[in-house]
């Protein structure tokens, strides 16, 4: 039988520095340990591989993964991992693919010979989603592209991009829209030229040894946020989200089809 947790040790996908990932996570910690009388404890980590590990061997026990880190998670634990809410938004994720103005790339097929940058390998929307669009264009990022980058984050994808070591690259439509919106980036400078239909991506998800009650404690914590109260708006505009939704296993399935077909899942 599972034993009670007296701690929750919470990560989230470093899709960002970690210092905004950690200010995001700030005001929901604080409210996940006043709705589950528990104390909570983040967890930073360096990259999307080490939340993978934290939840296949049990160090974490509750995650924001993408949809790409959730697959991976659930293949190596024998479907182990149980994906809780969802954004309302994450059922309409979009990767776009940018470049310098005046590039001369207008659309996928012209990246051919031409260098891309990446954001994190097990990104779903920042490389495994706009793998897939390449591919269904018929480029091979490694055979038909001069250099394929990895950035550390998305918007590192944007710095790659600005300056000049990758001639185009791939990020998350939100963070791109959102560096738009805060003038970070100028898009006269740096323009989008490609957006990948929708899918499903990123979840707060967890072991499935985690006890069952507690599972649907933190499931009904994250569905009660109300944008009406303010303290609870703070929450959900730092997770860029008006509320949370329910998730299951198979919108992720379409996920886990790209990562076969790019031969990036065995």
């Amino acid at each position: 039988m599972a034993q009670p947790l007296k701690v929750l040790r919470v990560t989230a996908i470093p899709g960002e520095s970690p210092a905004e990932v950690t200010r995001r996570f700030g005001p929901l910690g604080r409210y996940l340990e006043t709705k589950l009388d528990m104390r909570v404890e983040w967890v930073p980590v360096l990259d999307y591989d080490a939340v993978v590990d934290g939840l296949v061997h049990k160090k974490i026990d509750l995650a924001l993964v993408g949809g790409f880190t959730f697959v991976l998670a659930n293949a190596r634990t024998g479907g182990r991992i149980v994906p809780l809410v969802q954004r309302e938004s994450d059922g309409e994720y979009r990767s776009v693919f940018i470049t310098r103005a005046g590039s001369g790339i207008k659309r996928l097929e012209d990246l051919k010979g031409r260098s891309i940058s990446f954001g994190p390998g097990s990104s779903t929307s920042g490389h495994l989603m706009p793998r897939a669009a390449l591919l269904n264009a018929r480029i091979r990022p490694e055979a038909d592209l001069t250099r394929v980058l990895y950035a550390s984050g998305h918007d590192a994808v944007v710095s790659a991009v600005l300056g000049g070591r990758a001639d185009a690259g791939a990020l998350n439509i939100y963070i791109w829209e959102r560096l738009v919106t805060e003038k970070k980036v100028d898009t006269a400078v740096v323009t989008e030229f490609f957006t990948t239909p929708p899918y499903y991506d990123t979840s707060w998800s967890v072991h499935a040894d985690m006890p069952a009650a507690t599972r649907e404690r933190i499931k009904t914590a994250f569905l009660k946020l109300d944008a009406t109260k303010p303290d609870e708006k703070e929450i959900l505009d730092l997770q860029r989200s008006t509320k949370f939704v329910p998730t299951r296993v198979e919108n992720y399935q379409r996920i886990k089809a790209a990562a076969e077909n790019a031969g990036l899942l065995k």
